[in-house]
């Protein structure tokens, strides 16, 4: 059953439900295209409250394979020393084809995105990507957090208040927040998370990130 949602762009069909731990499918449709994108939830965590909606950043680790061939055309894991992916949901960083996949997903949630051409590369392609391809993504989403450029998210990081963020600020704020979403993570989770913040921002290499290092980073970040 379908059913159009004055809020945004696409409308949701939802094929099949099972259990909340076992698979179902999800099909979303933009307006601007008579092609859907096809979602399958693979994994479901127990604990399910915090949703990706657009504007959050995305910490999420992905792999891309053709549909033609099943051949891999990208890996995360593999990929920039294999940290997972930090992007803004819903504002185009990622092709429309994920910004509309990824929409309501929480952390700890695995699923599969097909995704037809016209929401994915297109008549050009891309890379590795041919022409007219439609590509599936299998993608794992670790953690959200508020999006880029908020003064209130750095002022909350900057616990001793001088302007500056250190790797152990950066590293309490997401323990802090991994503990109010009652989520596990292992410490060298934290430490990837961080050497990726600073590898990307830390632009003159003094071991912080100042206020305009924090703004001006490449949507890429916390």
């Amino acid at each position: 059953m379908c059913k159009m949602s004055p809020r945004f762009t696409f409308y949701f069909c939802l094929i099949w439900s099972l259990q909340t731990l076992n698979p179902f499918i999800v099909l979303i449709r933009a307006n601007e295209s008579n092609q859907d994108v096809k979602i399958e939830v693979t994994f479901l965590p127990e604990n399910c409250s915090q949703k990706a909606k657009r504007g959050d950043m995305l910490n999420a680790h992905y792999d891309g394979y053709l549909v033609k061939d099943g051949s891999q055309f990208y890996c995360s894991r593999s990929t920039n020393t294999g940290h997972p992916h930090w992007f803004v949901l819903g504002v185009g960083e990622v092709i429309k084809g994920l910004d509309l996949g990824l929409n309501g997903m929480c952390p700890g949630e695995k699923r599969k995105v097909t995704i037809p051409p016209s929401l994915a590369y297109g008549e050009k392609g891309k890379g590795p990507v041919p022409p007219n391809a439609t590509v599936v993504f299998e993608v794992e989403l670790l953690y959200i957090s508020r999006g880029p450029r908020s003064i209130e998210a750095f002022n909350e990081i900057d616990i001793d208040n001088d302007k500056a963020l250190t790797k152990e600020e950066i590293k309490e704020y997401l323990r802090m927040e991994a503990k109010k979403l009652n989520t596990q993570k292992d410490e060298s989770y934290f430490d990837d998370v961080v050497a990726d913040v600073f590898h990307k921002n830390d632009h003159n290499a003094d071991g912080t990130l100042s206020l305009k290092e924090y703004n001006v980073y490449d949507h890429d970040e916390l």
